[in-house]
């Protein structure tokens, strides 16, 4: 896996985000211009292919203002016609747990949107292999409307009960803006301060 955005070749960012609208408008256009954010900075969107909720919003604006975007679903889940028709390229694969190693594989940097268990799920387990040294790529969070406001909250609750530490709470970058985020993404430059505990081909 490589370590950051790269600068001189073509870029791909991973956005974990809802299946479903949400209870704001506010998160539906938080989808739309994050997408178009992706594609004014050159950049391909990878997600989990489906034309529902954040994910297809977010899909169709960068479709719209004629980006590449990447879907990877798991074939239960194309069974029941939840895939986007429209993609520049969808993957289908056997589980999920394939469908998160695909999704890492082809992007250069992650996104968290508002979303529920599934979106925390994906975000969690890219947080934990770049605490686990296992990859050096850009993780962010868009804030939209304070949604994850308590979730700083719980974080710096693990902090403080001895769980994780300062250097693992610095791994997520965040922003309520999706341009300034991008732009935050694509500086960011590995501290080289986590240890490399695992191989990859050990998970």
């Amino acid at each position: 896996m490589t370590n950051a955005l790269p600068v001189n070749q073509k870029k791909r960012i991973c956005v974990f985000c809802g299946s479903s609208h949400g209870a704001r408008s506010s998160y539906r256009n938080a989808a739309q211009q994050l997408g178009k954010a992706i594609t004014s900075h050159g950049i391909g969107l990878v997600y989990g292919g489906g034309s529902v909720g954040l994910m297809g919003i977010i899909a169709d604006a960068v479709l719209e203002e004629q980006g590449e975007v990447i879907g990877v679903l798991p074939q239960t889940l194309f069974n029941k016609e939840l895939a986007h028709s429209g993609l520049t390229d969808l993957r289908i694969v056997s589980s999920m747990h394939e469908r998160k190693a695909l999704m890492a594989e082809l992007s250069d940097g992650f996104i968290a949107m508002p979303g529920g268990f599934g979106t925390f799920e994906e975000f969690f387990e890219v947080v934990t292999w770049a605490q686990l040294g296992l990859h050096t790529k850009p993780i962010g969070i868009l804030n939209v409307d304070g949604y994850f406001d308590l979730f700083f909250k719980f974080i710096e609750h693990i902090l403080r009960e001895g769980f994780i530490k300062p250097k693992h709470q610095q791994l997520m970058i965040t922003s309520q803006d999706p341009n300034e985020l991008l732009s935050l993404l694509i500086r960011h430059k590995p501290a080289g301060h986590i240890q490399k505990v695992i191989n990859w081909k050990e998970t």
